[in-house]
Order: C-alpha cells, then structure tokens, then sequence
C-alpha cells in the first residue's frame, strides 16, 4: 500500500521556524514511506519543563504527518551525563532517582502523543532494557571497535570541554546514545532521530554506527535552541525553570510566562509552540501589529499552551485568577477563586509569614513593623488616607483598623495591594 503523509513535514518544521539541519534525503524519504523516528529525553529531574517542549513538539508533529514516533527515555544514558552544551562535568543520580523520574516523564509524555493509534501509535522506550543486560567488554569489542577516538574527538560537545577535561564517562556518551540509534533501527526499523542542534554530533554517530554495523542508512533532523529576542535564556522566569508539572509551576504562573512575552518573542514563539494553522497564525499577527497594545497573540499564545499543557479547566481557572490581580475585580471575585488557585496565583509574591498572633493586630503595626510593606507607620497612615491601600480587594480607610481572624480570607491570608499592581501577602500560621 502506498504511504501519502498527511503533510510535508519538512514543510511544515520550516515556516514554523522548527527546522536547523537534516541529513540529505530526509525530506524525500519522509514523503514516500510511513517513517519511524525517535526522540531521546533525559530523566535527570522528575517533570519536564518549557525548554523540553520542542523535541515533544517534533514528535507530535511527526506523528499528526502519519509516521511513528518513539519517545526514548534514557534510562541508561542518564546515569552517565550528556556532554553536550555542558561546560563543567554533573553530578549522577542513582538508579532509584531515574526509576522515579522515569515514570512521572512517562506520565507527562502521554498528555501530548497518541499511544492508541491505529497504525503510527506512539511508544515509550526506556534504553536501560537493553543496555542492562550488555556487559562492558561486549560493548567495547562489538560496538566501541566501529568508532575511531578520532571520530569521537573531533565532536563539539568533546572539543569545546577539553580544555577542563572531561572524564571518560561523559567522553563515552555519543557512543552510547549512538547505539541507541542502532539498536532501534535493528529492531524497530527506526530510520530517523530528532532533536535540538546542539545534539547533531551524538546523532551523525548514531548512523555512523548505523552504517558501519548494519550497512544501513539512517537520517537526522535538528531543531533551533530556542532563544528570546533579549538574549536572556528561553525557559526561565523569576523563580526559575518553568516546569511542566503543575505542582513546581501552577498552571497560572505558566499561563503568565507566556503572556509575558515580547511582541517579538510571541510572534515566533506561537508558530513554535502551537499547533493552529499557517492562515490562522499570520492572521493574528496582522492583526496584532495593528493593535498592539492588546496582547493579542500573547492572549492565544498563553491559552494554547495552558490548555496543551494542562487543561482548558486550570486556562479558565488562570484567566479568572488574572482578571482578579490585574484587573477591575473586586473581593467577591476574590473569595470566588477558592483556596488553591489563590494559593497558586500568590506564588512567587512578596510574603510575609506571621506564626500564631491573628488575635489583634493594629493594622499600621502590620503594615510597617510586623511586615516590611512600609517603611514607617507614617508612609502607611499616608497611603490608607490617600486611598491608595486596599486589603483583599477591598479599600482600606481607616489607619486605627485593628486586623482580627474576620479579616482573613481562607482563614489565613491578607492581600495586601499597593496602588493598582504592587501585592504583598501576610500569611497567618
């Protein structure tokens, strides 16, 4: 039976801004069989983050153009260390630390593949099952005999660590995960590895050893390393890496990194990161650069991500959570949130932590002595009679108001907002 892809991919990678290098042919190969590639991910934290989004976004893209996408986890490759971009050897876990983190990548890889296609299902691997059982005088005559230390040498990843040493370990990575790509096109006809640029030099080993080993022909297709248009690293915000998991990053702090974006940033990064179409896309961007000021592709942009990431539920739950803090809302708005999206949504506030006295307390002693919200009593006298004070959403007027447990919201939280968008939160324990 003839394979019709249901895309170019190559195509489709390309104006998105997805596509840096392939092996000659991969284009052609892609457009006349149903392939089978692979992306390698590493299980060295227990939730993927924002950074690990385009290799998942290669595979699904793969997958929606008909052929079969694997998600290796490298269980084996990540008691080692990958060398690549790295300038400082790191330190290993043990194997209990990668069996966890394992299962929760596992976990978070379903959300975004089809595991119960019909004909391309997407599969998990994990490349300790067969490296388990492969001793190391077996791996360096059947495997190490193929790859000159010439070859090896000669890698990026090795040259630009040489000057503060490498150890053997990480020295042996590319040779590892170059097997890995062996291993699958014997035994899973996978013909093709995706991954960002900085891995191009662990992937041409991969079908060196292909060649060598099995006189076949393999193909490799890299992706940018995704930059922002200030120059500061892609993937951070204030309070670190933005993660994948909702319990390291709420789904509201991950709404608002990508709402945060340039105008620069959310036009690219919406051709990346999401999945809406070529017309649809170029709409929006007409139409923002006309009406900048509104947002436009960061509002879609943060909705497309929030709710492929996480779900429309935790979307909605981030835009009512923002029309709160950063709009026109009021107490009862507030209150309607409920104890966890507040809890989430205050994440990363200025806090302050005040242990068993709720029963009285002075509200400019609060303000100024107990917190650090002002300077003095006087500066916090001044703001409440300007009006420029407001406790839970609500105004406050009086600077002899005494705060008691009826002032609380969930029994334990002030809000306290400076002008329209300074918040401060005292948390009673």
């Amino acid at each position: 039976m003839t394979f019709i892809p249901k895309y170019n991919l190559i195509e489709e990678l390309k104006w998105r801004g997805l596509l840096h290098d392939t092996f000659p042919g991969t284009e052609d190969l892609l457009n006349k069989e149903q392939v089978s590639g692979y992306v390698g991910f590493d299980p060295t934290a227990d939730s993927l983050h924002v950074g690990n989004l385009v290799p998942i976004i290669l595979l699904k893209h793969l997958q929606s153009a008909g052929h079969k996408p694997y998600a290796l986890v490298g269980g084996a490759t990540g008691l080692v260390g990958d060398p690549s971009g790295k300038s400082s050897e790191r330190n290993l876990l043990d194997k209990e630390a990668l069996l966890y983190n394992q299962a929760c990548i596992k976990k978070q890889l379903e959300k975004f593949l089809d595991f119960g296609a019909k004909e391309n299902a997407a599969e998990m691997l994990n490349n300790y099952d067969w490296f388990g059982t492969i001793g190391f005088l077996d791996f360096i005559r059947e495997v190490g005999k193929h790859i000159s230390v010439n070859y090896m040498m000669a890698k990026d990843s090795v040259k630009n660590r040489l000057e503060n040493g490498m150890s053997f370990t990480e020295f042996s990575y590319q040779l590892i995960q170059g097997y890995d790509f062996a291993h699958l096109y014997k035994n899973k006809n996978c013909k093709l590895q995706m991954g960002g640029s900085d891995q191009w030099g662990n992937i041409t080993t991969g079908t060196e050893l292909i060649r060598r080993m099995h006189g076949g022909e393999a193909y490799a297709l890299t992706s940018p390393l995704v930059t922002k248009a200030d120059g500061t690293k892609f993937g951070k915000s204030e309070a670190g890496n933005v993660w994948l998991d909702p319990s390291k990053t709420s789904p509201y702090a991950f709404y608002q990194f990508w709402l945060n974006v340039s105008d620069v940033d959310a036009e690219k990064f919406i051709k990346i990161f999401t999945f809406l179409e070529r017309n649809t896309i170029e709409s929006l961007i007409e139409e923002h650069q006309k009406e900048p000021h509104l947002r436009k592709l960061q509002k879609v942009l943060a909705k497309e991500l929030c709710c492929l990431v996480h779900s429309e539920e935790d979307y909605e739950m981030a835009i009512k959570a923002s029309d709160v803090f950063f709009g026109n809302s009021g107490a009862e708005e507030l209150l309607a949130l409920g104890k966890l999206p507040f809890v989430q949504a205050v994440e990363g506030m200025p806090k302050s932590t005040l242990i068993n006295r709720v029963e009285g307390f002075p509200i400019l002693d609060l303000l100024s002595t107990d917190t650090t919200i002002f300077a003095s009593k006087g500066e916090a006298r001044k703001m409440i009679l300007a009006g420029g004070l407001s406790i839970n959403k609500r105004k406050a007027t009086d600077p002899n108001h005494v705060i008691t447990k009826e002032d609380l919201i969930f029994e334990e939280y002030l809000l306290v907002q400076k002008g329209k968008k300074n918040y401060f939160l005292v948390h009673f324990q």
